[in-house]
């Protein structure tokens, strides 16, 4: 879903852009009710990119929990210096492609 006010993203903390709801713990393992945080598309896209719906539903389901992972430790270093309405190219993880 796609929010068409500015607001921060919960993740990066830029701020203005457009942001997508993330669902913590994904949909398909039974977070259509759960917490959800608001993102940027270049954050969503990422986080979907370095780990699985499984990852995501047992472990990484927090942002603290998400900031913390090494390989998303060094996209937000990068991202946040970023301007808002830069396109973000992102690339799945060569860990997530082998499984």
């Amino acid at each position: 879903m796609l929010k068409m006010k500015d607001e921060r993203c919960e993740l990066c903390g830029r701020s203005p852009l457009r942001t997508t709801v993330h669902h913590l713990v994904p949909r398909e393992n039974g977070g259509v009710e759960g917490p959800t945080a608001n993102l940027c598309q270049a954050c969503h896209k990422q986080i979907h990119a370095l780990f699985t719906n499984d990852e995501l539903a047992a472990f990484y389901h927090t942002i603290p929990r998400l900031e913390e992972h090494p390989d998303m430790e060094k996209y937000l270093r990068f991202i946040r210096k970023q301007p808002p309405e830069k396109q973000i190219t992102i690339h799945k993880s060569n860990r997530k492609k082998r499984k």
